[in-house]
Order: C-alpha cells, then structure tokens, then sequence
C-alpha cells in the first residue's frame, strides 16, 4: 500500500510512545465531525457508529471476537472490575518498571490483602510460581522498550491457573499480538494506533467475562441500547459489551478510519519498517539490534542535544527515550544520531 502524503510530521518527530500522530483518514474524519458539531448539522448516531467500527478493527488486529471487546476511556478505568473480582488475599504479579495504570488498580485493593508483588522483567517469568493468581504486565514496557515473550508468560501462567492481564497500549498498532492464552488484552489507541486520547478497547476472555461484575453499567451496555435510556429495567449485554463505558465519541471518530488504515498497511509490515529505523538508530548508538521500536539510552547529554536539535522525544525513568513508527522516516533517525554525534 501506498503511504505517501497519508502524515504530515514535522521533521524530527521520535515519540509515538508518548502519542501517536494522526493519519489524514482520521484528522479529516474527525475535523468533519467537529464542523458538524459546531453548528448541530447532525445528530450523534452516526458519531457513534465510529465506535462499533473501531470495536471490530481492533478485534480483528487482536485475533478476537467483537463480541469480547468492550470500549472504554482509560487501561486503568478497563481493569476496575478484574481487580475488583479478585478474592481477598489474591497476590498480582507485576514488572518492576510496569506503568502505573496496571499497578495501581490492584493496588488500591491492598486493605483486602491483595499483594502487587514487583519483579525485574528478566525475572518475570521464573516468579509466575503457585501462589500466583495474576500476572499484570505490558506486552512493551513504556520505559524501556523490552518486548516481554509473552508465550513463556502465557506457558507459565497456565501451569498455575493465574489470570494473564496485558497492557499492550505500547504494542497494538506495531507489534503483532493476539489475545491466545490470554484473558484481558487492553490497549488506549492514542499511541500506536494513532487516535484521538480517550478510546480504549480492551477483550475479555469468558471466564473473566463471567467473573467479572460490570460495575460501571449504563445505557451504553445495555443489549438494546436505544431502547435502555430510562426506567429499572436492566437487560445487559450477553458479551464483552456490557463492560461497556459510554464512548467520548469523537476519540472513536478519529480511531476507526486510524484503525482500519493500520490493518490495510498491516501490521507486520510496520513492523518491519518501525525495527529497521529503531536498530538503524542503535547501531549508530553502538547498541546491538533489538526487537522492539522504541530505544531507551542513558547517553549523558542526550536529552539537551536533541532539544538543541528540534528533535521530539521523551524522558522516561531518566533515560532518552526515542520510538519509530510507520510516518518515521531514515532522515529522522540520521538527523538524531547526527544530534547525538558530538556525544559518542
């Protein structure tokens, strides 16, 4: 597929990991939305039809069912009610560099006994031990960039009956992944899926499907939606719906045409593209080649130079943190390496 005058970054552009840039697909399909808006040229229903396109491209990227996959706003908001099903006492296993949003809602059940339990990441998988109910973890961590192997997870995890819960806001959009062995997959689209902040989608497997209490219920997962706008009668959606949150809907707006232009380029080739930047990079760092497209250096100096430089990247647990996506181009990572040159 051709990608040619599909993006429009500005040179020096290195941090998808922080937020995605939109494709024209999604800024057009949004700034169209937002005219309507302005003036109440329409009503909301065709806002919203963006968010069932959006549900059953993200399922697709994941290998699942549209069925299993519920909307939200936040990864953090997605994993109230598996944390809140847990049994008192339960012990979560979780990376030591794991990003707070999948820290912090099993944390607050601590005055019911429940253990976040934190490891080194090359650790991980030797700890998923029995005692175990759950492994908490990215599919990439957010700060260093390391690819977890999530078959050995999953290997491990099922040899103990732990639950496996991954945050893969770090890797939908780049880095194949599908939901087999898994029982929750959630990721916020405004990284590598390149969508307006605010849409979230997540799959559920069955049994945490049945496990889990929709706590956060309204008319939104109801199984007639238009026809649960008042009144106590509850009927629920039978699938993952029902975990439902009611879509800001103009984040789905901009994430379905973002979604569906990622599954027509493919994933595999962004992959690709994205390593061939990423260990272009490290190679000029004097790093050996890496599988994931974000690069975590603790160069002295390298932040201030590529400030001085125009060159937009992130800081992260005080290392430079730079990542390469599909609109990333060999220029941006020759302009970095050159910024970095007098360091080296």
């Amino acid at each position: 597929m051709d990608i040619e005058g599909l993006w429009d970054p500005e040179p020096g552009w290195l941090n998808t990991a922080s937020y995605g840039l939109p494709p024209k697909p999604a800024w057009e399909a949004l700034q169209a939305a937002l005219g309507d808006w302005r003036v109440g040229r329409t009503s909301w229903e065709p806002w919203d039809g963006s968010t069932t396109r959006a549900r059953e491209s993200f399922a697709r990227l994941i290998g699942a069912d549209a069925t299993d996959v519920f909307v939200g706003s936040t990864v953090s908001a997605a994993l109230v009610p598996i944390a809140a099903a847990l049994p008192d006492g339960a012990k979560v296993l979780t990376d030591d560099v794991e990003f707070t949003s999948n820290v912090f809602p099993w944390q607050v059940h601590a005055d019911r006994g429940v253990e976040v339990v934190a490891v080194p990441g090359d650790e991980l998988v030797a700890a998923i031990k029995p005692g175990i109910d759950v492994v908490a973890v990215s599919a990439v961590q957010s700060s260093t960039g390391v690819v977890l192997d999530l078959p050995a997870v999953i290997a491990a995890s099922k040899e103990i009956d732990a639950l496996v819960v991954i945050d893969a806001s770090q890797a939908v959009g780049w880095h194949p992944i599908t939901t087999d062995g898994v029982d929750a997959l959630i990721a916020h689209s405004y990284k590598w899926l390149m969508s307006p902040r605010g849409a979230t989608l997540g799959y559920l497997s069955a049994r945490l499907q049945e496990r889990c209490r929709p706590s956060a219920a309204g008319w939104y997962a109801a199984r007639d939606v238009h026809g649960s706008y008042y009144g106590p009668v509850m009927e629920l959606d039978p699938g993952a719906r029902r975990f439902d949150q009611s879509p800001a809907w103009f984040s789905f707006v901009g994430a379905a045409p973002a979604l569906e232009l990622i599954e027509q380029i493919g994933v595999d080739t962004i992959n690709r593209h994205n390593l061939e930047l990423a260990n272009e990079f490290r190679a000029g760092l004097g790093l050996e080649p890496s599988n994931s497209a974000i690069v975590s250096t603790s160069l002295p100096g390298a932040q201030e130079a590529f400030a001085s430089a125009g060159i937009r990247a992130a800081v992260r647990d005080g290392k430079l943190r730079a990542s390469f996506h599909i609109y990333s181009t060999r220029d941006d990572v020759q302009q970095a390496l050159e910024a970095l040159k007098p360091l080296l």
